[in-house]
């Protein structure tokens, strides 16, 4: 891949830092090998859930974001409404967008190329490209953590499907607890900010106090709320003062 001119200062590439392929690349296997084994874990819970094999296989290919795959076989699972589940996981991988827009800027793709690598910003992605100090390490970070974990999601979404009937009840393996587990894993060391961190755990005591009392799926789309209240929140100590 050609090197593409130095990026905005905005931009935390290029800036003279170098790191040698072959760690960008054992890097990104790292986290390609250990989320797309548990693709396992997804097949199996949405078998268990009823779904059919073409479906749910068609979810991994399609779809391909473990947490709102998991969001959506466990709210079906849990009797929800069908709209409703969907909904959930719809909202759930919403945040695959922001994240879009910032890898945009970081690998600055061709445009032919652009739609088959928007299939693959997920976290996982994201979490391996962000830290990368140069747009070739970035691209690189990026092609084989998304190349690895949608292989092996994907096989493995196959073979956990197709064994489901073999490990008998799903449910009390805790399978569907293992892409949660990776998503929260990755996710907790990009949360730097007080506004970050006081964001999720307002979302997570919504998602958690709302389980009991609202239809499955209701609770994830509600724990969105999060989001706008902290900053609501935030934002008013900065206006006093600027009264002030």
């Amino acid at each position: 891949m050609a090197e593409q001119t130095a990026p905005p200062q905005s931009v935390d590439v290029g800036a003279g830092r170098e790191k040698p392929d072959a760690a960008v690349v054992r890097d990104a296997l790292g986290v390609g090998i250990a989320v797309g084994l548990s693709g396992f874990a997804f097949g199996v819970t949405s078998a268990g859930s009823g779904l059919t094999l073409l479906q749910t296989c068609a979810l991994s290919l399609l779809v391909f974001t473990g947490a709102s795959q998991f969001a959506l076989v466990g709210a079906l699972a849990a009797g929800g409404n069908p709209y409703t589940a969907a909904a959930g996981a719809f909202f759930l991988g919403v945040r695959n967008v922001f994240y879009g827009l910032r890898l945009s800027q970081l690998l600055s793709l061709p445009r032919a190329l652009r739609p088959f690598a928007a299939q693959w910003v997920i976290d996982e992605t994201t979490a391996v490209t962000l830290p990368q100090p140069t747009r070739r390490a970035a691209r690189i970070g990026f092609t084989v953590t998304g190349l690895t974990l949608y292989v092996l999601w994907n096989l493995t979404t196959l073979v956990g499907a197709l064994g489901a009937e073999a490990l008998g009840d799903t449910d009390a393996w805790g399978l569907d607890a293992a892409s949660p587990a990776v998503f929260l894993a990755l996710l907790a060391p990009m949360l730097k900010s007080t506004t970050e961190r006081a964001t999720a755990a307002l979302a997570v005591l919504l998602a958690l106090g709302l389980l009991p009392v609202l239809p499955a799926g209701l609770p994830v789309l509600l724990s969105a709320l999060a989001a706008p209240v902290v900053l609501f929140l935030m934002g008013r100590p900065k206006k006093a003062e600027e009264r002030r």
